[in-house]
C-alpha cells in the first residue's frame, strides 16, 4: 500500500474514540448488550480498526424510551428555539470537519478529497439549511371555507422516528434522516449500518455538544435482523424511514405495515445516462466517468447505464474507457488518490461477480479486475466499462453498486427514452443534449425523481431527493421532507355562537 521510506498517512483513532461503546443513548456513549461483537474494518488495508458490542433489543428499547421521554419538551420548543439549536449544531460540525472527514474515509474507504469536499461540507450545509427551515413549517391560510367556521391547518411532529441508514454515505444519510425529523419537532432513533457506525455516532455527539437535549437523537448500532427489525416493529416508534436496497425495503415495509406506521423508503437505483447525438461529447464523457465512479460507484444515483445515440456510440466508448484508465486508485489518505476501495471485500467480490458473468454475453472494454501489488490487500476494483450487453441482461437491469458503467447504443429519441425507463427503478437520470426541446422532453418523460441535464450527480439542500417506482417514495432534503415528518391537522372554529346549527335538522327536527 505504501512506498518504502514514506510515512503512513494518519488515520482516525476509532478504538480510542469509541472505547465507551458504539451506542449513543440519552446523550452518552454506552456498550451494546446483545452479547455479540462486530469489527469495523479499514477497506483499504483489511485491518480491524474498531471492535464493538452490537446493540440488541434491550438497547433499542432504551433508545426508544429516551426518545419518547425527550419528545414532549422538544416538540414543545418554539421553531425559533429548535432553529437556534440547529445553527449551533452546524457550527460544531464545521469546527470538527477534518475529524469527520478522516473518520468517514477510514470506515468507508473514500478518498479524503471526497469526504473533505463533498460528504462533510454537504452535511454541514444540510444542517444549516434545516436550521433555517425549522422556522418555516407551512400550513394553509386560515379562512372561512364553510362560511360559518374558520379553518386552519397545523403541522405537528409525529413522535419518535425509527430510521435505518446505509453504509455508502454514513454521515450524509444520518443527516438526511435526522435533520428534517428534529427540525419539525420529532425525536429520532437511528440505526446505522454496522459496517460504518463511526460518523453517525460522532454526529449525535456533536448535536449533544451543541445543546440539543439528551434523547432527541439516539444511535443504536446492531444488525438489521435483531436491532433493525425490532426498531421498525417497536410500538413506541411512530414512523419508519429507511434507505437501502429495494429487497430489504420490502421487508421493512412488511413489518411497518403490521403496526400501521407511516413509512418513508429511499431504495435502489439503476440510473440511466442518456446521450443524444447533438450532445457535447467531451462533457458527456467526463460526466459519465465522474458520475459512474463517484464513491467508487456505491451511489444509488451513480451513472450505471449509458445509452448513447449511435452516431456517437463508438467514440463515446473509446474515450470513456481511456478516461477511466487514467483514474488513480490508491490509499484514501494519500495525496493523489482519485478512487478508493469498495466498502468491504464482500462488496468487491459481489461487483466482480456481475462483471465475470457479463463476459459471457457482453464486451468488457476496460477494467474488470482487482489490482495487485500494493493495493492487493484492500477491497479495490478497477474502473470498469462494459459494452454491448443486452437490455434484459443482469448487468443492465440489476443494481451493482460498484465502479461499473454499462454502455448501450440507441437509434431514435423514442428508443433512448424507452430504454432509460426500462428497469423497475426510478431514482435519478441524466440527459445530454444541446437542444432545449429535446432535453425538456427527456425531463418530462423519464420516470425518475431527479433528472439532470448536461450534468450528473450534483445535489443541493434546497431540492428534494427521492424516487419513482421500485426506488421508493417520500423525499429527503428540502422543505418537501417536512411532508414526511409532520402530521397535518385541520382545526375548525364555529363563528356563529348559535346553539342549534342548521345541519342539526338532519338528526332532529325540520328547517
Amino acid at each position: 500500500m505504501h512506498k518504502p521510506g514514506t510515512a503512513i498517512p494518519e488515520r482516525f483513532p476509532a478504538q480510542d474514540r469509541f472505547a465507551r461503546g458504539a451506542q449513543f443513548i440519552a446523550g452518552r456513549l454506552v456498550q451494546g448488550t446483545s452479547g455479540q461483537t462486530h469489527a469495523v474494518v479499514d477497506p483499504a488495508t483489511g485491518e480491524e480498526v474498531l471492535n464493538y458490542a452490537l446493540a440488541g433489543a434491550d438497547d433499542v428499547d432504551a433508545a426508544v424510551a429516551a426518545a419518547r421521554a425527550a419528545f414532549p419538551g422538544w416538540a414543545g420548543a418554539t421553531p425559533g428555539e429548535r432553529s437556534d439549536a440547529l445553527h449551533r449544531f452546524a457550527a460544531v460540525l464545521a469546527g470538527r470537519a477534518e475529524d469527520f472527514a478522516r473518520a468517514e474515509s477510514l470506515q468507508c474507504g473514500k478518498p479524503l478529497k471526497l469526504t473533505r469536499e463533498f460528504d462533510v461540507p454537504g452535511t454541514i450545509d444540510n444542517t444549516a439549511f434545516f436550521a433555517g427551515a425549522a422556522r418555516h413549517l407551512q400550513g394553509q391560510a386560515a379562512a372561512e371555507y364553510s362560511g360559518d367556521h374558520t379553518s386552519y391547518v397545523r403541522r405537528e411532529p409525529i413522535g419518535v422516528i425509527g430510521s435505518i441508514a446505509p453504509w455508502n454515505y454514513p454521515l450524509q444519510m444520518a443527516a438526511w434522516k435526522i435533520l428534517p425529523a428534529v427540525a419539525a419537532g420529532n425525536t429520532v432513533v437511528l440505526k446505522p449500518a454496522e459496517l460504518t457506525p463511526l460518523t453517525s455516532l460522532m454526529f449525535a455527539q456533536a448535536a449533544t455538544d451543541a445543546g440539543i437535549p439528551d434523547g432527541v437523537i439516539n444511535i443504536v448500532t446492531g444488525t438489521g435482523r435483531e436491532a433493525g427489525e425490532h426498531l421498525v416493529a417497536h410500538p413506541g416508534v411512530a414512523m419508519t424511514s429507511f434507505t437501502g436496497s429495494t429487497g430489504v425495503g420490502k421487508r421493512v415495509a412488511e413489518i411497518a405495515t403490521a403496526t400501521v406506521k407511516r413509512l418513508h423508503l429511499e431504495l435502489g437505483g439503476k440510473t440511466p445516462f442518456v446521450v443524444f447525438d447533438d450532445a457535447d461529447l467531451d462533457a458527456a464523457v467526463n460526466g459519465a466517468v465522474a458520475g459512474a465512479l463517484i464513491n467508487t460507484g456505491q451511489d444509488c444515483t451513480a451513472a450505471t447505464r449509458a445509452y448513447v445515440q449511435r452516431p456517437l456510440y463508438e467514440e463515446f466508448v473509446a474515450r470513456t474507457a481511456a478516461l477511466m484508465e487514467s483514474v488513480r486508485l490508491g490509499d484514501p489518505f494519500a495525496a493523489g488518490t482519485d478512487l478508493g476501495p469498495l466498502v468491504s471485500h464482500a462488496q468487491r467480490d459481489r461487483v466482480a461477480g456481475f462483471v465475470e458473468r457479463a463476459r459471457g454475453y457482453a464486451r468488457v472494454v476496460t477494467g474488470g479486475q482487482a489490482p495487485q501489488g500494493d493495493l492487493k490487500s484492500g477491497a479495490y476494483y478497477r474502473p470498469t466499462l462494459v459494452a454491448d450487453a443486452p437490455q434484459d441482461s443482469e448487468i443492465v437491469q440489476s443494481e451493482i453498486f460498484g465502479p461499473v458503467l454499462v454502455v448501450l447504443p440507441f437509434d431514435s429519441d423514442d428508443e433512448g427514452i424507452a430504454l432509460a425507463n426500462d428497469t423497475p427503478y426510478g431514482l435519478a437520470a441524466s440527459a445530454w443534449s444541446r437542444d432545449v426541446y429535446r432535453a425538456n422532453r427527456a425531463t418530462r418523460e423519464i420516470k425518475a425523481g431527479c433528472v439532470w441535464v448536461n450534468d450528473h450527480i450534483p445535489i443541493i439542500s434546497e431540492m428534494p431527493h427521492g424516487g419513482y417506482k421500485s426506488s421508493g417514495f417520500g423525499k429527503d432534503m428540502s422543505a418537501y421532507s417536512f411532508d414526511e415528518y409532520t402530521q397535518v391537522k385541520h382545526v375548525m372554529f364555529d363563528n356563529t355562537a348559535v346553539v342549534r346549527k342548521d345541519w342539526h335538522r338532519t338528526i332532529f327536527g325540520d328547517r
